[in-house]
């Protein structure tokens, strides 16, 4: 008698929606993804001081004006990304990530990334991917902290920006997250 598992089947649940999501993503048309993303970077600089302060002197900023997480379990998100660099599209990237542990729910939501440096510039291209976590120092700016940053207190490689949060994502888990740029 041949039994698969729960954890075995909720694993390959997981996988089959990773897959279906990113190739819906994949499928986006970039001028559209650009104008998505000019809008939620717009959004974010006119509504937060900090992101605002912290755009005008960025390297670069990458932008991933929609991100999709769901998970039971197991868990996934994907989305995909611009990187403005003065002011133009530079390239175009996806972020992906799976995560495992006490979670339910589903969710929506965006982030920016403001590369303050070439070395945090120079890890997003480098090897395979970007791998959050792994580099360059990540801060995540959370609304205490947004408004005691500026540039004169900004010293660390990226500052992320999480935003336009949408549904409900509940529980702990060990999460890796990566970053590649999508062929032009």
């Amino acid at each position: 008698m041949n039994t698969v598992s729960p954890l075995s089947q909720l694993l390959r649940l997981a996988a089959l929606a990773l897959v279906l999501l990113s190739g819906v993503a994949s499928a986006a048309d970039r001028g559209a993804l650009e104008g998505e993303a000019r809008a939620a970077l717009s959004k974010l600089t006119s509504t937060v001081p900090a992101a605002k302060s912290l755009s005008g002197s960025a390297t670069a900023v990458l932008v991933f004006p929609k991100v999709t997480k769901a998970g039971l379990g197991v868990g996934g998100q994907y989305g995909d990304g611009v990187l403005f660099k003065g002011g133009k599209a530079a390239g175009y990237y996806n972020t992906s990530g799976a995560s495992v542990g006490l979670q339910a729910g589903a969710q929506q939501f965006g982030y920016a990334m403001f590369l303050m440096n070439d070395k945090a510039l120079s890890a997003l291209s480098a090897n395979e991917g970007f791998e959050v976590g792994v580099g360059p120092s990540v801060v995540v700016i959370d609304e205490g902290k947004a408004k005691t940053t500026t540039t004169t207190t900004a010293k660390d490689d990226i500052y992320a920006f999480i935003f336009g949060q949408k549904g409900l994502m509940a529980g702990l888990g060990i999460q890796g997250n990566k970053i590649t740029r999508l062929k032009d």
